[in-house]
């Protein structure tokens, strides 16, 4: 799963939120409908769990 949210921690975008095995893959992100600004996106696989920051510039 894979989730971005904004600096308030509302949820802004849910880019993938299915079970898939284990692999390589590639996500496009479509920003058009967000503002320059600081995100953060959160990965959930298993037990794993890694939340980092994103910095959008238009």
């Amino acid at each position: 799963m894979i989730i971005t949210y904004d600096l308030f921690g509302n949820e802004v975008v849910s880019l993938v939120n299915k079970e898939q095995p284990a692999g390589y893959y590639n996500i496009n992100f479509n920003a058009k409908n967000l503002s320059s600004g600081i995100y953060f996106y959160r990965l959930e696989a298993g037990n794993f769990s890694q939340t980092k920051k994103l910095t959008l510039v238009k």
